[in-house]
């Protein structure tokens, strides 16, 4: 399916030049001279690795067709994770390079969007927030209000990110699995 180029959103994936790419970043550049760009940086879903590429605004792309099956996270064992299909029970491992930046927020028995290109399973998507422990942070500090305060915290994941001071440890927090950042105490 053909969309412009206009349209490409972060999480889309690309077939570009025979190969099957994922869009990491992008960013509409309208020179002063000349026709407007897309800039994107796309990483390879069967290498992993990073590239650069610019679409003209008029120019069209082509998206992969691509399904999506809702699957349990089970467990890890060796570099592979485990994953449990929700309706017929079908077990499958994915690598960590294929869970790519949502690996730090993936609980047991976490349910999750695998998706499927041409009947492969290429990559996951969490759900928008996740609710996680808090195991470690430092206590807050008395007095300094000046400005807006965060501090340092480790959560059950071995995810670190930063907290208001009243955070304390055997907290339960929600994080916004798309940027990172604390949204509120659970």
């Amino acid at each position: 399916m053909g969309i412009p180029a206009t349209q490409i959103r972060k999480g889309m994936i690309l077939e570009v030049e025979g190969g099957l790419f994922q869009v990491h970043s992008f960013t509409h550049v309208t020179p002063g001279k000349g026709q407007a760009v897309m800039q994107t940086r796309l990483r390879n879903l069967h290498t992993g690795s990073l590239a650069e590429k610019r679409f003209r605004s008029s120019e069209t792309v082509e998206v992969a067709r691509r399904d999506s099956r809702t699957m349990q996270y089970l467990y890890k064992d060796g570099d592979l994770y485990s994953f449990m299909d929700m309706e017929t029970y079908e077990q499958i491992g994915l690598t960590a390079e294929k869970l790519g930046d949502g690996l730090p927020y993936l609980m047991e028995n976490m349910e999750v969007t695998v998706v499927y290109i041409n009947d492969q399973a290429l990559s996951v998507e969490l759900p928008g927030v996740v609710e996680l422990e808090v195991t470690e942070t430092e206590p807050a500090v008395k007095g300094a209000t000046a400005a807006a305060q965060t501090k340092p915290a480790t959560l059950e994941t071995g995810l670190v990110i930063q907290v208001p001071p009243f955070v304390s440890n055997g907290d339960r927090v929600r994080v916004d699995t798309a940027t990172g950042e604390y949204l509120t105490r659970a």
